[in-house]
């Protein structure tokens, strides 16, 4: 492997571990029910996490098409140590909230960028067809290290349910210094000339003139947002089958052992199946589990958040592929920012809604909630990707 791939995938696989090696996850919903927040707060603070990063996603991926991928990421990372820091000290709904926002923005740095590092840093040395490989061990990477903070996170819990947060803060610190020392791979950057305006453009271009783009990042976005707002609800499920807290950290950890496994062999389900046909199971499995869990809500039962988390791990690193193989380099990670602030968009509206649910009504009726709409929404978008003007993604040997 030659020298700069060599070095920028060890220090992504270290800014992942970094940003994935969650202490807090295990037992957040616990954290804040502790301070007095209901589950329609806790989504709340979410969606202020999603504005933060929709406020700055697309900015953000601009500016690592002009100022270079390695300025964002030291930015992203900087401040999500910043976030995490301010969390440490504070007690409350807004205190929690200068949190989430600053978070929010920290993240949205990162997200796009990084994907963008690593897909340009091997077509410089042209091996850009190893990028799903390669994508699929660093979103393995970090979801190991997430799996291995579960386990810790609940260990330093029993100290008190702050301690995580303040471990937190030190170890997304040291995503810094790998930030620093990535090297900057070659790409036709994009020269700066209009500002604002020319994010402008680039959305234009992407979402009115290349309708397929546009459907397919509608679709893998909506899919995207049922993954995330299905990760938010483990714990409450959790919580309502009186699963004891020393068991929070395991059961986390297993379930992102899950996501990394699969993550690994993503490219080999992709290489068997059509684009068309991959999405397709995809968008039907997430919204089968979504409805299936939220019938079942018992012990027995805890195998469905394992098999969602199955098809999380495979659809995270294929639709990236997919999407990456249809835009030009300089608008690389504007357009992978596009698409992460479609999702948090969606997560913003959607996470209080389903909050509101839950707490009115049950966890049962806001899992059914979710899978109907996940359903008919994909539905709809599927269809528009596929049937109405079907996305053409160059083929790769050995794919049918």
């Amino acid at each position: 492997m030659a020298r700069l791939v060599r070095n920028n995938i060890y220090k992504l696989y270290l800014i992942k571990t970094a940003k994935w090696f969650s202490l807090i996850m295990p037992i957040i919903v616990l954290f804040f029910q502790d301070n007095g927040l209901s589950m329609t707060q806790i989504f709340w603070l979410k969606s202020v996490y999603s504005i933060g990063m929709l406020t700055m996603e697309i900015p953000s991926g601009y500016f690592g098409d002009i100022w270079g991928r390695k300025k964002t990421l030291i930015i992203g990372t900087l401040l999500t140590t910043a976030g995490f820091s301010v969390y440490s000290f504070s007690f409350g709904f807004w205190q929690f909230l200068v949190a989430e926002l600053v978070l929010g923005i920290g993240q949205s740095f990162i997200s796009g960028s990084d994907s963008a590092m690593l897909f340009d840093s091997l077509k410089s040395e042209k091996r850009e067809k190893q990028y799903l490989k390669f994508e699929g061990r660093v979103t393995s990477v970090g979801n190991f290290s997430e799996a291995i903070a579960g386990i810790l996170g609940g260990v330093l819990a029993t100290i008190s349910l702050r301690t995580p947060f303040i471990c937190q803060a030190v170890i997304s610190a040291l995503a810094i210094p790998a930030a620093f020392t990535l090297i900057e791979p070659y790409y036709s950057r994009r020269k700066s000339v209009a500002g604002l305006p020319d994010i402008f453009r680039v959305i234009k271009h992407t979402l009115h003139e290349y309708k397929n783009l546009r459907n397919f990042i509608l679709f893998s976005s909506l899919a995207g947002t049922a993954t995330l707002t299905f990760a938010w609800f483990v714990q409450p499920y959790l919580i309502e089958i009186g699963t004891p807290v020393v068991f929070f950290g395991f059961i986390w950890t297993m379930l992102n052992l899950t996501v990394g496994t699969s993550s690994i062999f993503a490219y080999r389900i992709e290489r068997k199946f059509t684009q068309k046909q991959t999405s397709g199971l995809i968008f039907f499995s997430i919204s089968l589990l979504f409805v299936a869990t939220g019938i079942f809500i018992t012990k027995w039962a805890i195998f469905l958040l394992f098999l969602f988390y199955i098809v999380r791990g495979i659809a995270t690193p294929v639709f990236k592929d997919y999407i990456h193989v249809m835009i030009n380099s300089e608008y690389r990670a504007t357009v992978l920012s596009l698409r992460n602030m479609i999702i948090r968009i969606n997560f913003a509206i959607v996470g209080p809604i389903l909050g509101w649910i839950t707490d009115n009504h049950s966890l049962r009726a806001g899992y059914i909630s979710a899978g109907a709409f996940f359903f008919i929404a994909g539905l709809g978008l599927y269809y528009l990707a596929f049937f109405i003007k079907p996305v053409q993604v160059r083929r790769r040997p050995g794919k049918r």
